[in-house]
């Protein structure tokens, strides 16, 4: 497995958010993380990138423990996270935006091939590259955001609830581009409450439900469960 967790617990003060909590990635794959607003996902992502500590368990990227070290150390090992909220620099340009990806890398020639395929497989970005961030329209904005993550050369990309407040034009495309990246090898682990979008993408789907996994198993599996489908897409 890329990614594995094992009876992860996080806590905040005396509240435990995060309740032993186990998932896998594996290499080449999509997988989902769905659940309501405060289930716990974004603190999961948050642990598994370095950014807070977890109480117990173990986190294991390509075969080495991580949990407890930087998050820079993280990110040079190829984990990278695009953000809730996008997080872009809102006054700098798109350019210097999706450059800021590199910024712990000093092979100058691949920063530059690395540019080139950003721009192909984003023109919008490449004709807007010298506006402001904050600038640009939300779904914009949010390619942008997984520019910028391309940058530092993914081997698993933590997605943590890209398609939110996107027109659904904005959501095809961002399927789209998500498809396009997990072709190219780079896995991805997505974290979503529209659980429409993330089974129409991933392979395995974990349920998160008040920081515990209540569900777990094949996409195609739980769409056609009762529960889910009353749950999760609103049947």
């Amino acid at each position: 497995m890329l990614l594995s967790l094992k009876g992860i617990n996080v806590n905040y003060g005396k509240a435990e958010v995060v309740k032993n909590v186990s998932l896998e990635v594996g290499e080449g794959t999509i997988t989902g993380l769905i659940g309501a607003n405060g289930a716990g996902k974004s603190t999961i992502l948050r642990a598994i990138s370095g950014l807070i500590h977890i109480g117990t368990g173990e986190i294991w990227f390509n075969n080495q423990r991580i949990d407890g070290i930087a998050n820079h150390a993280i990110v040079r090992r190829g984990l990278i996270q695009v953000p809730e909220g996008r997080k872009l620099f809102r006054y700098m340009s798109v350019s210097e935006n999706i450059k800021m990806g590199a910024y712990l890398r000093r092979d100058t020639e691949g920063i530059r091939s690395d540019l080139e395929k950003v721009w192909q497989r984003f023109p919008i970005l490449q004709e807007r590259h010298n506006q402001r961030a904050e600038t640009l329209s939300g779904g914009e904005q949010q390619m942008l955001a997984i520019a910028r993550a391309l940058m530092a050369r993914p081997r698993l990309l933590l997605m943590d609830e890209p398609s939110l407040g996107l027109a659904p034009l904005m959501v095809e495309r961002l399927v789209e581009a998500i498809t396009d990246i997990n072709r190219d090898g780079i896995s991805v682990l997505l974290v979503e409450q529209n659980a429409g979008l993330a089974f129409s993408l991933t392979e395995q789907t974990y349920l998160l439900e008040v920081g515990k996994i209540v569900m777990e198993g094949k996409t195609k599996d739980l769409m056609n469960d009762e529960y889910v489908i009353k749950a999760f897409l609103g049947g």
